[in-house]
């Protein structure tokens, strides 16, 4: 199918509840352009952790968002990864999903300064082409005029499981009562901060992946998608 111009897909939900998997198989199959927004703010922690700044210094870390170049490109390795992600050049791929970024990532993800800096850089990614946008506030604050919206939901002992076996696949040490642990902090902070807390957009069609293949989630959001056009 040929992508119509300038046209948003929003798909937002909690911490391994499918979005990445779906959307980007979404993106590939009706010929759009994908992007995770929750790789950005992974990205940011990685730089944070690797530069040994404590993740309460808001100030160094609003100042380190302005100052590091973070790119997400189309993958061309065959070792599992959706998308490959740089800092100033750097590969750090995989360093965003290791125990320590998951740990720290929802307390920068809270900052107000670094959220407006990389919304910015979101919409900048968006502006002009068809895509498929992947995050906890696409549809509620970054794209509220998005014309198609989803949002995907699943149990967190699913959501565990999923993140457990992810980790295994790609050869990384885990932990499931961590994992579960960090999720469930992750949806505290999510959806109690502040700043663009994560909520069900108005309008978005409500699935709960829980007992779904991806294939069957991926049939459902694409029948509402011909439907739409």
């Amino acid at each position: 199918m040929i992508a119509q111009p300038s046209m948003i897909i929003t798909i937002d939900g909690p911490s391994s509840s499918g979005k990445s998997t779906i959307g980007q198989k979404l993106a590939h199959k009706i010929g759009y352009h994908y992007l995770d927004t929750g790789c950005l703010y992974r990205a940011l922690t990685v730089a944070t952790l690797q530069r040994d700044i404590p993740v309460t210094d808001t100030h160094a870390i609003i100042k380190l968002a302005t100052e590091i170049d973070i790119t997400v490109q189309i993958s061309k390795m065959e070792d599992g990864r959706q998308y490959t992600v740089l800092i100033n050049s750097t590969d750090v791929t995989w360093d965003l999903r290791s125990s320590n970024t998951d740990t720290n990532v929802a307390l920068i993800a809270t900052i107000p300064g670094v959220r407006q800096i990389l919304t910015e850089q979101m919409r900048s990614i968006a502006d002009g082409v068809s895509i498929v946008m992947v995050g906890r506030d696409i549809g509620t604050v970054v794209v509220p005029e998005a014309p198609l919206k989803f949002y995907l939901d699943a149990s967190i002992d699913e959501r565990a499981r999923r993140r457990h076996k992810e980790n295994i696949a790609n050869g990384q040490k885990s932990d499931y009562q961590e994992i579960l642990s960090n999720l469930q902090a992750r949806d505290r902070i999510d959806t109690q901060r502040e700043s663009a807390p994560l909520r069900k957009p108005t309008s978005a069609h409500i699935i709960d992946t829980t007992s779904m293949k991806p294939m069957s989630v991926l049939n459902a959001i694409l029948m509402i998608f011909h439907d739409s056009m």
